[in-house]
């Protein structure tokens, strides 16, 4: 190979090494900022009341589904 591809190679490696980093540093940002929205959601009143609602839906949504495909 010339110099000169090799060069451009490694470049374009570099850059994709970068890229990577910053993507992986805004994915650790998004799960610091995900665990904290979730734990101030924990202490506000009717939380687990949210919770167990969304709890049925899904467990009847399930059940909505089944008797689709029995049909």
């Amino acid at each position: 190979m010339k110099e000169q591809t090799l060069i451009e190679m490694k470049n374009k490696v570099d850059a994709l090494i970068l890229a990577t980093r910053q993507i992986t540093q805004q994915i650790d940002n998004l799960k610091d900022l995900s665990v904290g929205t979730l734990e101030i959601l924990k202490n506000m009143p009717g939380y687990q009341d949210a919770v167990d609602q969304l709890k049925a839906d899904v467990l009847t949504k399930r059940e909505e589904k089944k008797l689709e495909l029995v049909e």
